[in-house]
């Protein structure tokens, strides 16, 4: 056994959660320290890229509804998830603990803060999430990615950290593309993406809104596009119709690159992306996801409106007119452009993983890097 000390990650099988941890390992394991892996069934083919000594598949369930049977179905997968999270973390000896978000990670930090193993979350929105709160007043350090976070119990705001959330290396690296700055009657380029849960609107929208461009306008346009598979060949006959370039595609692998490479944003505002646009420094309109319980892509969305960063349009008022009214006065004026991207620069903590290390090592009262 390696006599470097080991802190276990705790995230849920998405890429919200798992690509900040992924960034704290990594940052980790710049300090000498082994990281391992506690995660869900969902993670699939990202543990093959997660900077990982071992990763763990622990049960979880998520409690939502209100059908007792449901509910009660989910605590006892929790319950065994928190038995089977404490038998890996006697095994393993973890010097901390820290997770992520989501309810994959509820069994691993509440056996550990059981155990009296240094235990710490990560809050990525501006609202806490409903698993966080529950373990929130268990945990000895509450991480945060903005600010000014809501939700947060009132027993457990003495114990918050601001560090920012940490972005993947590809992030950092396209952050070192400096604004190309738009020109009065120069090309603007248009990025657009949604992930899974926004490409739709996406592709209804803003070509409706291109479409009502004068000509001159739309000529001056490229445009990047994500959409979803059964979308693509409607979107790009559309843009062919309109005589604007575009290149549509269902994944882009360089997205971080492809945000540095544009003029204004047009995306959804989960943690991730909120924090990559500041990182990089490029103006945004962000259509907050509806409908979530938390409302926190509003909350995220917010940190860059209030600064002129971004414009923020809820989807009841994402039209084809109001998103065109906004691309027309940026054509007309790029120097709105220009501005926002530096507000967005200001806001951006490019060493949040660094920060985040920082502080799990205190807490853990590991040696300074």
């Amino acid at each position: 056994m390696s006599a470097s000390p080991l802190v276990l990650i705790a995230a849920g099988g998405t890429g919200g959660h798992l690509f900040p941890a992924e960034s704290l390992a990594a940052a980790l394991r710049q300090r000498d320290i082994r990281v391992a892996l506690a995660t869900d069934h969902r993670v699939g083919a990202l543990a093959g890229t997660f900077p990982a000594d071992e990763v763990i598949e622990i049960p979880s369930a998520t409690p939502s509804g209100r059908n007792p049977a449901m509910m009660a179905k989910a605590a006892l997968v929790l319950a065994a998830g928190t038995l089977r999270a404490m038998r890996e973390i006697r095994r393993l000896r973890p010097a901390a603990i820290v997770g992520f978000g989501g309810y994959p990670t509820v069994p691993p930090v509440l056996a550990g803060a059981l155990l009296r193993v240094p235990t710490a979350i990560h809050e990525q929105n501006g609202v806490m999430g409903r698993a966080n709160r529950f373990v929130a007043p268990r945990v000895l350090m509450i991480a945060t990615g903005f600010a000014a976070v809501r939700s947060v119990p009132p027993n457990a705001k003495a114990r918050i950290v601001h560090t920012g959330n940490p972005v993947r290396p590809a992030v950092i690296d396209a952050a070192r593309t400096p604004y190309p700055a738009a020109t009065p009657g120069g090309t603007l380029r248009l990025l657009v993406f949604g992930g899974s849960q926004g490409a739709r609107v996406m592709s209804e929208i803003v070509p409706a809104a291109l479409s009502r461009l004068p000509e001159e306008q739309r000529r001056r346009l490229a445009v990047t596009q994500q959409a979803r598979t059964e979308d693509l060949q409607q979107v790009e006959a559309e843009y062919r119709r309109l005589g604007v370039a575009a290149q549509v595609q269902s994944f882009f692998k360089d997205l971080p690159q492809r945000i540095a490479d544009s003029h204004l944003v047009v995306a959804r505002s989960g943690a991730s992306t909120v924090a990559e646009l500041a990182v990089i420094g490029r103006p945004a309109i962000l259509v907050p996801l509806p409908g979530a319980l938390d409302q926190d892509q509003a909350a995220n969305a917010a940190s860059l409106g209030s600064i002129g960063a971004a414009v923020v349009i809820p989807q009841t008022e994402f039209t084809p007119e109001r998103l065109a009214g906004e691309i027309a006065a940026r054509l007309a004026e790029p120097g709105l452009l220009t501005n926002a991207a530096a507000a967005a620069k200001s806001a951006g903590i490019p060493d949040a993983a660094e920060r985040l290390a920082a502080a799990v090592a205190e807490l853990a009262r590991l040696p300074a890097a």
